[in-house]
């Protein structure tokens, strides 16, 4: 019960944001960025998945370790990489002890720049709050106040904090403009991540205001706003609706809802959790399908776009409801679409032509509480569990873990997504960043 799209405490077509720097289409991939670049929250293709190859299976404290990095605050956002050099958002303060939590006033954020090859902090930027946060006990206590990963279109870097508004920071981390979103709170607080499209920056402003803005990436002027965006914890997708046009889609409430990534109007819509819940699982999108696991209740679906109106007939290409998971997001990866429950530690495969379960297993040893989204790449599966380690699955339709990683050393929370790069690991707890490679 987190929000990510993690929350988390976190896109997902496959290939189409990486192509989209090469040939101009309008997914905000500026031509700085390269396909190694994974500078959005689950990387260049919004998915979670990548087509790198011989990455490690299994680590531990010292075993694999490449660099660590110890962070200057917490936080369940996912690093981002731009060339040389790994973004991440942390926070201190207030919020870093549930039984002694400090004083709201001493919340601040940070963003902080590393160097890739050594880790090293090349420089951190810090913002106070601008207003009260949720109070920290409850749901917020479970991933703090930075849950939303940045992103980059390689020009300049656009973060997400809650009731504060989102901020555009250049390359060395001058802040270049701020916007309101809205001052309301929530007990789950926030966790949606910033996606770009052309010329804007397009954030999900369920909680602070229940509306989906876009800003002008390079004044912070307001674009477009589009109202009725009910409890949604989830960052947006975009999709080509095959007549040479984009589609915004990001899955609320009551229902999986299409925009106008342009203009914000509202084009399609299809019945999503029964009953309406919040949803935080971020929708995946394969070959123009959109795969939206549609929160704690489910049902899962698979939708075409173009549509218009209540495409629940018409567009739905299955719906199915075996699987169902309450926070982390799922991932595609080679006909399948995986995804892991938050509790109970279940992994679950599906077909995507079918909408078929190929297997619902549970991972050994209990991992507890997951709401890091999975990663996908070089045949294996990656979940992250809080506070239990990562467990390996191989991919495909037999079952089978072929690792469980722990560092014992670091007995703080996991809550972000591994990351994919330079054929390597990412991944980061509320103490450190670690890179992990063979």
């Amino acid at each position: 019960m987190m929000r990510f799209a993690l929350f988390t405490p976190n896109f997902f077509f496959a290939f189409t944001l990486l192509l989209a720097s090469h040939t101009g289409n309008h997914f905000g991939t500026a031509a700085e960025l390269s396909k190694n670049d994974w500078a959005r929250f689950r990387g260049p293709n919004g998915n979670g998945n990548s087509a790198t190859k011989n990455l490690p299976s299994s680590w531990s404290a010292d075993e694999n370790i490449v660099w660590k990095t110890a962070l200057p605050g917490l936080g369940a956002s996912s690093p981002i990489t731009v060339a040389d050099r790994i973004y991440l958002a942390c926070y201190s303060g207030y919020g870093e002890k549930q039984d002694d939590p400090g004083s709201k006033a001493d919340l601040v954020r940070q963003l902080v720049c590393l160097d890739r090859k050594s880790g090293d902090i090349i420089w951190k930027t810090s913002l106070e709050s601008l207003r009260d946060p949720q109070d920290y006990r409850g749901f917020v206590a479970l991933h703090g106040y930075v849950s939303s990963s940045p992103v980059s279109d390689g020009e300049r870097l656009f973060t997400m904090f809650g009731n504060s508004g989102v901020y555009a920071f250049d390359m060395e981390g001058k802040q270049l403009w701020h916007a309101e979103i809205g001052e309301r709170t929530h007990g789950f607080g926030t966790a949606a991540s910033p996606v770009l499209y052309a010329d804007t920056v397009i954030v999900n402003a369920s909680v602070e205001s229940g509306h989906l803005i876009a800003f002008d990436k390079k004044t912070g002027n307001e674009v477009w706003r589009a109202p009725n965006i009910p409890d949604a914890w989830n960052t947006p997708v975009l999709v080509d609706n095959g007549n040479g046009g984009h589609e915004l889609v990001i899955d609320t409430a009551d229902k999986l809802r299409a925009f106008d990534p342009k203009t914000g109007e509202f084009l399609w819509h299809i019945a999503g959790s029964q009953p309406p819940r919040y949803i935080c699982p971020s929708p995946v999108v394969h070959e123009g399908v959109i795969y939206a696991v549609h929160g704690l209740h489910g049902p899962t679906s698979a939708v075409r776009p173009g549509g218009r109106g209540d495409v629940t007939d018409s567009h739905r290409e299955w719906v199915q409801s075996d699987v169902k998971s309450n926070v982390p997001s799922p991932v595609y990866y080679d006909g399948h679409l995986y995804a892991a429950k938050a509790e109970g530690g279940v992994a679950m495969c599906i077909d995507i032509k079918t909408g078929d379960t190929v297997y619902q297993e549970r991972l050994r040893p209990s991992p507890g509480t997951i709401y890091g989204s999975a990663t996908a790449a070089d045949g294996k599966i990656y979940f992250v569990s809080r506070q239990n380690g990562v467990f390996v699955v191989s991919a495909g339709e037999d079952f089978k873990q072929i690792a469980h990683n722990t560092i014992e050393t670091d007995s703080s929370i996991f809550n972000a997504s591994i990351v994919v790069s330079q054929g390597q690991l990412l991944l980061r707890s509320d103490a450190f960043l670690y890179c992990i490679g063979n």
